[in-house]
C-alpha cells in the first residue's frame, strides 16, 4: 500500500525506509525532525511525553509537511485509535499485540464501515482543513501492530496475515525482556527460526511491511540487514543529548563524547 504523502521508495541502509521518533512533546522538536527528511515520523504517546492535546496540536502543526506522521499509542483502545486518526495521524502503531484476534480488532478500529468500525468525526474539519472520504481514508491509513512478547512471536505468521494489518512493528527492548535475552544477543541472532528473522519472513509472506525501533544508526543498520523495511533510527531525545555532550566535550578540549543511543 502507498501512504498519502509517503516516500514511495526505500531510502536507507539495506533499502529500509528511515523513521524518526519524537518523544519530546512541544518545543518544535517534531517539526524539526519532520523537516530533516525522514521517510516517516512517529509521535510517541506510550513512553514519550505526548498526551491527547499535545498529539492533536503537533499533528496540526505538521499538516503541511509531506511526511507521514504516525502515533504510537499507549494501548489498543478503539477510542484512542479513532481519536488520533481523527486529529490527522496517517497511521497508528499499537503496542503489545499478542494474537491475530487482537490485531483484527485494531485493524477494524482504523477503518470506517464496511471495512471496520471507526466512527466518523475527523477533528481536522474543525480547523477548516479538507478531510478525505471514508473509502479514501481507509485506503490511506497505516495500521501497525507491535510484536513484543514471546507469545506474539510464536503467533506472528497469523498476526501478519490478519486482514487490515499493514505492518508488524517490533519493539526489540520489550521483546528481549520477554525472551530473557540481552538486546545485543537478540539483534545478533540471524538464524532462520530466530525471533527477528521470523517476523521478517511472516511479513514477506503476508505482503506487508516489517518495522522496528532501533533508536540509533548502528542498531538500525543491523535491523535493515535482517530485512526490516522500516526502521526508526533516530530520536529527538537521543539527538539532543548526544549533540549537547559532543559540543560540550569539544568546547572543553576533551575527547568527543560517544554518540548516545537513547531510547
Amino acid at each position: 500500500m502507498t501512504l498519502h504523502g509517503a516516500h514511495t521508495g526505500p531510502s536507507g541502509e539495506g533499502g529500509a525506509r528511515i523513521g524518526a521518533w519524537s518523544g519530546l512533546a512541544g518545543g518544535g522538536t517534531a517539526e524539526i525532525l519532520a523537516r530533516s527528511g525522514p521517510d516517516w515520523l512517529v509521535l510517541d504517546a506510550q513512553h514519550g511525553a505526548y498526551e491527547g492535546a499535545a498529539v492533536a496540536a503537533t499533528l496540526h502543526d505538521l499538516a503541511g509537511i509531506p511526511v507521514p506522521v504516525w502515533v504510537r499509542l499507549p494501548d489498543d483502545s478503539a477510542a484512542g485509535i479513532g481519536r488520533v486518526l481523527d486529529a490527522g495521524a496517517a497511521g497508528v502503531i499499537v503496542p503489545m499485540v499478542d494474537t491475530p484476534q487482537q490485531a483484527a480488532r485494531i485493524a477494524a478500529a482504523c477503518r470506517y464501515p464496511p471495512a471496520g468500525v471507526r466512527s466518523w468525526g475527523p477533528t481536522t474539519a474543525l480547523y477548516g482543513r479538507s478531510t478525505p472520504a471514508a473509502d479514501a481514508a481507509n485506503s490511506r491509513v497505516l495500521c501497525a501492530v507491535m510484536v513484543e512478547t514471546r507469545s506474539a512471536v510464536a503467533d506472528v505468521t497469523a498476526i501478519a496475515a490478519t486482514p487490515g494489518v499493514d505492518m508488524v512493528f517490533v519493539g526489540p527492548f520489550d521483546l528481549a525482556l520477554s525472551l530473557g535475552v540481552g538486546l545485543d544477543d537478540l539483534l545478533a541472532d540471524d538464524a532462520d527460526d530466530s525471533p527477528l528473522p521470523s517476523v521478517v519472513r511472516a511479513c514477506r509472506a503476508a505482503g506487508i511491511r516489517a518495522g522496528a525501533f532501533a533508536g540509533a544508526v548502528d542498531r538500525g543498520g543491523r535491523l535493515a540487514g535482517l530485512g526490516f523495511t522500516d526502521v526508526a533510527v533516530l530520536t529527538d531525545a537521543g539527538l539532543l543529548a548526544s549533540s549537547a555532550e559532543a559540543e560540550l566535550a569539544r568546547w572543553r578540549g576533551g575527547p568527543t563524547a560517544p554518540r548516545r543511543a537513547a531510547y
